[in-house]
């Protein structure tokens, strides 16, 4: 596993410092993406990485693994200066790295991912006991309880990033940059992932945590670095900061946390699901039999680990997939297998989850995205001619009111950030004033202030009146935004709890496929 020219970055370092990014310079074209940055890491410790998109963070660690390199500045391990030309280089100094998305071969074996590339050898032939026999060890020296003769899409996802991480301890990494770890972790596994953090912490590991769940950073790491516009704006013991000051230090100004919602007042049944059948794009169905209704003044948020079948129920209720079976109703119309835009003529609004596929014409300007589905009306259309006056007035009124930048009407919408454009894509489905909002994974992308916009956002339609149906992958935005939760697992319904009520370990129980409710009281509910 060692590498001519470095030694690993742990271990037998009298400095507390096992490694320092000295004045990193990295640009792009027209983007400084890290101006002169300084980050060190602690041998021992969790050390939370966090900022905005666009902050810098992620080039910052692709230069730490060997995917970029700097432009200017240094790199010492170990008190000597080093450059990685290549991930191999930072592997080689004991730097390993888990991706958001795994990079794991779904029909091989837990131990045939993990020794894949550094297979040990027996007169020249894989050794296949000896490689078994290492990942065992590997395991239960880590307390990771998994089989290594378990094939890898048979785990579920906590157990896949398991392996991921054992793939970097068996090739000797000291330091484990872990990007998102928990985007796509029940709460159980979160907690459990957690665990094995400090746990290998306390065995003198490393750990750089990515993330932008504040409430992660409290509870987990030893220190904290915020990264804003390329630049560090702090680095402290998490101890002695909190999560106000680290937003504020995030965004540049206080952020109120907290969603206030005004008393639940819900009235007609605007979107009702009976009985769904929805088939994948395999054929296979990921919607199973569902049914539930969202009444007007109501958020109905659906829970669930990504995969579970809330993107084709999303989907089929906004004309974008084939029903197979069920009937869909919005404001009292059966909508079932019709168009798109005959949906949203019934009165429904949909901010999807793929803002590029389905939110927007990316060569169209921003103000001809403003106006879609609209340029069918007036004041857009008179006598079937386009009002260029009101078009204008409509488009800069989203771009104030939603902070869409840069503020020019005329800019290619393909050339927004993608923050920037989820912003368009919300400000134009929330002026449609609908009785029904259909918002799939709606802060996706979106920095800690414009989350807290977007979520009072969310909540004033519920309080004038809309029917909201929030689904997303965020727990804490599901149980925060929402009245009701329903929970989906392997595209069933497993209950709908009182938002008011519902506990975390409970929601993550039923996101696992554990504990399956019957009734959950609401009234006139599926």
């Amino acid at each position: 596993m060692s590498h001519p020219r470095y030694q690993p970055c742990l271990g037998g370092n009298e400095l507390a410092k096992v490694l320092e990014m000295q004045g990193i310079v990295k640009g792009f074209p027209g983007v400084l993406a890290n101006d002169h940055v300084d980050f060190d890491l602690e041998e021992g410790e969790i050390h939370a990485l966090v900022g905005e998109n666009g902050a810098g963070k992620s080039t910052l660690m692709n230069i730490l693994y060997g995917l970029y390199q700097p432009d200017e500045g240094r790199i010492v391990c170990k008190g000597r200066q080093v450059r990685f030309e290549s991930p191999l280089d930072s592997i080689a100094a004991g730097i390993g790295m888990v991706h958001q998305h795994f990079m794991l071969v779904p029909s091989f074996t837990v131990y045939e991912n993990i020794v894949l590339g550094a297979e040990p050898r027996r007169r020249g032939s894989f050794d296949r006991a000896k490689a078994i026999s290492r990942v065992r060890e590997l395991a239960k020296r880590h307390d990771f309880r998994i089989d290594p003769l378990a094939r890898i899409h048979n785990l579920p996802v906590g157990s896949q990033q398991r392996v991921e991480i054992m793939k970097s301890l068996y090739r000797g990494a000291g330091i484990l940059i872990l990007d998102e770890p928990t985007a796509v972790l029940t709460p159980q596994e979160t907690k459990e992932l957690f665990v094995i953090l400090k746990s290998l912490a306390r065995q003198g590991k490393t750990i750089v945590f990515i993330t932008h769940k504040l409430e992660e950073v409290m509870e987990v790491s030893d220190r904290v670095t915020v990264m804003r516009g390329g630049k560090v704006t702090m680095t402290k013991a998490t101890a002695q900061t909190d999560a106000r000051e680290i937003a504020r230090m995030m965004v540049g100004r206080e952020v109120f946390l907290q969603v206030n919602k005004a008393d639940l007042t819900p009235g007609e049944v605007m979107l009702e699901v009976e009985n769904l059948w929805v088939a994948d794009d395999r054929g296979l169905f990921a919607v199973k039999g569902l049914s539930f209704q969202v009444r007007e003044g109501e958020i109905l948020g659906v829970a669930g680990v990504a995969g579970n079948g809330q993107m084709e129920l999303a989907e089929a209720i906004t004309g974008l997939r084939p029903v197979q079976a069920g009937r869909i109703r919005v404001c009292g119309q059966d909508i079932t297998g019709n168009s798109p835009f005959a949906i949203r003529s019934a009165g429904l609004a949909h901010i999807p989850e793929d803002r590029y596929k389905h939110g927007l014409a990316k060569t169209g300007t921003v103000e001809e995205n403003a106006i879609m589905f609209l340029h069918n009306f007036s004041p857009i259309t008179n006598n079937g001619l386009l009002n260029r006056k009101a078009i204008t007035e409509h488009a800069d009124s989203i771009i104030e009111n939603f902070d869409v930048r840069p503020r020019d009407r005329k800019a290619l919408a393909g050339q927004l950030s993608g923050g920037n454009a989820q912003k368009l894509i919300v400000g134009r489905e929330m002026t449609l004033n609908d009785k029904v909002l259909v918002a799939c994974q709606p802060t996706r992308g979106l920095d800690i202030g414009a989350i807290e916009f977007l979520h009072n956002r969310i909540v004033q339609q519920r309080d004038h009146g809309s029917a909201v149906l929030l689904i997303s992958v965020e727990l804490d935005e599901v149980m925060s935004l929402s009245d009701w939760i329903l929970v989906m697992y392997e595209g069933k319904s497993m209950g709908e709890l009182d938002a008011r009520a519902a506990a975390v370990e409970e929601v993550g129980r039923l996101m696992a496929g554990i504990g399956k409710r019957g009734s959950s009281g609401k009234e006139a509910s599926a």
